[in-house]
């Protein structure tokens, strides 16, 4: 299991440079000749399948070395060239710059930052959510997107590979089995590595619940929950349920007003990038306490994206021509949220006409000024303009519009259900990557099971309208695991964090007003810091729960714009350079 408590971090150039490791991450090579595979982080293979998987590096089949559980980097070497992988949810992310004589490549992008960050892109970011994939938040550092890897010859020619390799399609019946395999070899893999106890978060949810019931049988865990007057009696009830089901040790943090949310302390460390998890400080050092220093704290992370379908289903059906399916599934589920059908109905119309379409459609809108009304109901769509456009300045709409227009004229049309489920799934990536600093500071070290390449893939390739029933949650947990309690599976309800948030921003409202007006982003002319304040001060009285994500998000990016990371020096590399 990887290390120590510092910030993990991996840097390099081409083909058979050194590359420089850092953070106590485990690091196994194997190779023949030129031909070299370095597998850096928690991997499953044993050393003779990287042997064996040599024969992949030379013959160029890229994505083998991606197949093994675990979460971890590959780089592998052939003769001239150098691939470079991390995971199909970018927490283990790859960025790369081509300033310079020849390429280089980090782990974290602020490693090859040689500039501030782009501020007009973390403003469209804000307001339409992430359709740059390929962009980090710094002018000149370039993104490896999930599902591929970066491929640099000895020449200094830049390449992107497909490594998705999504098995093909499988009904649910087909593909439990392989999803509850991939789900079971996950935690098994991390509940072996390693001595002593393991941490894991007991939300009372369906997600972190099954981590532990497949973990508590093979090893000693300290499972962790967080209760408080705001959030859920019914999860922390289920939390202690389970847990005397696992027999694990089970503590129970009661929080008060000093661990709502959006403190911001200045002493939290800053990452890459905005981070959502900064808002929650306060709460994960309460929680966490019982836990720190364990060798691993399991998490139920990312169940959401690999077991949850959206309705994205809808809009695909009427992609693929099945005209009369989807319009009776729209008027099905325009009754389940209490809603007339029709305007749902025009809203997966309008979505069908495709990606390209869509981002064009909301660049003209952002040009225009136009900003849809709150209280909308909402089918999918590609993106959702909300409270956010309405903070943009004309210099900010200027700049996300242009983003926009960008953005649709390299995008692809692709299926709804595909998209929804691979943008839904970098970003959940992408924040436990963002929360890594955050993560090293409260001396944890999480595992993200649901998050492995082959769980994501076993999930991925069952048919969106498979893993959606109208009469259960998250079908696809009970078929592939039918040993868990059906008190569990067969749980319907799920707590939230609105009005522990509401409250957060109300307790620290003077605090938040003053973040938001200093910020480079209003400073600089792109948003509109009153529109941006009235917009908090509405959601701190309580009056409405609409753009709360998004002012989180705001707040999350002032937060980390007024505490700019810096890169790790060489001094702090724990391992140094490694030869790969």
């Amino acid at each position: 299991m990887d290390g120590n408590h510092t910030v993990q971090s991996v840097t390099g150039a081409g083909p058979g440079t050194p590359v420089r490791v850092d953070g106590g991450l485990t690091v196994r090579t194997a190779h023949d000749g030129p031909v070299r595979l370095t597998v850096i982080g928690t991997c499953g293979a044993s050393q003779q399948e990287l042997h064996t998987a040599l024969g992949a590096v030379h013959a160029g089949r890229w994505e083998e070395v991606t197949l093994w559980p675990g979460s971890y980097w590959a780089i592998a070497d052939r003769d001239g060239e150098r691939l470079i992988c991390g995971d199909l949810a970018s927490v283990r992310a790859v960025f790369y710059t081509t300033d310079g004589p020849l390429p280089r490549w980090a782990t974290r992008a602020a490693d090859l930052a040689t500039a501030p960050a782009d501020l007009a892109l973390l403003t469209a970011r804000l307001v339409a959510t992430d359709h740059w994939p390929d962009r980090s938040p710094y002018p000149r550092v370039r993104a490896v997107p999930g599902g591929h890897a970066l491929l640099l010859t000895r020449a200094g020619l830049v390449r992107l590979v497909d490594v998705t390799a999504v098995p093909d399609r499988r009904s649910l019946a087909e593909g439990a089995p392989a999803f509850g395999q991939a789900l079971t070899d996950a935690v098994s893999l991390r509940m072996r590595t390693g001595h002593g106890p393991a941490g894991a978060d007991l939300s009372g949810g369906l997600d972190s619940s099954t981590t532990v019931l497949l973990a508590a049988p093979l090893g000693e865990i300290q499972a962790v929950t967080y209760s408080d007057p705001y959030t859920s009696s019914e999860d922390t009830a289920f939390a202690v349920r389970v847990a005397e089901q696992a027999g694990v040790a089970h503590h129970i943090a009661t929080g008060g007003p000093a661990q709502l949310p959006f403190d911001l302390p200045d002493g939290a460390p800053a990452g890459d990038e905005p981070c959502l998890d900064a808002a929650n400080a306060a709460m994960d050092a309460a929680y966490l306490a019982p836990v720190t220093g364990l060798r691993c704290h399991l998490t139920g992370h990312g169940g959401d994206v690999v077991l949850h379908v959206s309705s994205a289903r809808l809009v695909g059906l009427l992609q693929a021509g099945q005209r009369h399916r989807a319009h009776r599934q729209v008027v099905a589920w325009a009754r389940r949220q209490n809603t007339v059908p029709g305007p749902l109905w025009r809203q997966v119309q309008e979505a069908s006409a495709g990606y390209p379409y869509a981002l064009a459609q909301a660049a003209a809108q952002i040009a225009a000024g136009r900003i849809p009304a709150h209280g909308r109901v909402n089918v999918w769509s590609w993106l959702q303009l909300g409270t956010a456009a309405s903070w943009l300045t004309g210099q900010g709409r200027e700049a996300v519009a242009d983003l926009l227009r960008q953005a649709a004229h390299q995008a692809k049309d692709m299926a709804a259900p595909e998209f929804a489920q691979w943008d839904s799934l970098r970003f959940t990536g992408s924040t436990a990557r963002a929360a890594a600093p955050l993560d090293a500071f409260h001396q944890v070290r999480p595992e993200h099971p649901f998050l492995d390449n082959r769980v994501v893939r076993a999930a991925f390739a069952i048919d969106a309208f498979d893993r959606y029933s109208t009469t259960s949650y998250k079908p696809l947990l009970a078929a592939a695991l039918p040993a868990l309690p059906t008190w569990l599976t067969g749980r319907r309800s799920k707590g939230d964090f609105t009005a522990w948030r509401l409250a957060g921003l109300a307790r620290h409202l003077p605090r938040l007003r003053e973040l938001v007006r200093t910020s480079p982003l209003a400073a600089t002319g792109l948003l509109d810091a009153d529109a941006a304040v009235r917009s908090l001060e509405i959601l701190a009285r309580g009056e409405r729960s609409a753009g709360l994500a998004e002012v989180h998000m705001l707040l999350a990016a002032c937060h980390w714009l007024a505490h700019p990371p810096r890169p790790v020096p060489a001094a702090e590399h724990a391992e140094g350079v490694t030869r790969c």
